[in-house]
């Protein structure tokens, strides 16, 4: 909701820490990220030799760092939407369009997700899931791990995000967020 402040509350404050700090250290892995991909063209094309690890490595890092970024984008509303019906609206009623898209579709494919993530999660922890390629890397059930992970933070950013749309419904007309 471009140009549209919502105020901050103690749970948005105090979820929107955590999920900071978790992006911040996360944020590094891009940068580990674009040294393993110079690492194995560097490998392949000057000294011949290709690395599977390497190449797994890096799809493993830009998994985690995707997954990891979907939340900061929701919590910093960065992320992609199309407003163009309701760019045209009251800001009250924008919020009160996001409020139910949120509750409708959001919370729910998150919910659906996590449904389903954790046992594809936990038989792959159970059979000490290892890459299939031969010098590929173990602890596959890790990364997989990482989807339930990163969607308990989506849900979290979605919380927080919840909480600020309601407090700016909840304030009187007029007033920071009550419009």
């Amino acid at each position: 909701m471009e140009g549209l402040t919502l105020p901050e509350t103690r749970v948005s404050k105090a979820i929107d820490a955590v999920l900071g700090r978790i992006g911040r250290v996360a944020s590094w892995l891009w940068v580990v990220l674009l040294a393993v991909i110079v690492s194995n063209v560097a490998l392949r094309y000057v000294f011949g030799e290709g690395r599977i690890e390497f190449e797994e490595l890096q799809w493993h890092l830009n998994s985690v760092a995707f997954l990891v970024a979907i939340a900061y984008a929701y919590q910093v509303d960065a992320h992609i939407r199309i407003d163009l019906v309701s760019s045209r609206l009251h800001p009250r009623a924008q919020v009160w369009i996001e409020l139910y898209g949120t509750l409708l579709l959001t919370l729910p494919f998150i919910v659906v997700v996590l449904v389903f993530a954790m046992p594809f999660v936990a038989h792959s922890w159970a059979v000490s899931e290892i890459s299939p390629s031969p010098g590929g890397l173990p602890f596959r059930w890790f990364l997989k791990g990482v989807l339930p992970g990163a969607f308990l933070m989506l849900l979290l950013a979605t919380l927080s995000r919840l909480s600020r749309l309601w407090a700016y419904l909840a304030a009187p007309r007029g007033e920071v967020g009550g419009a």
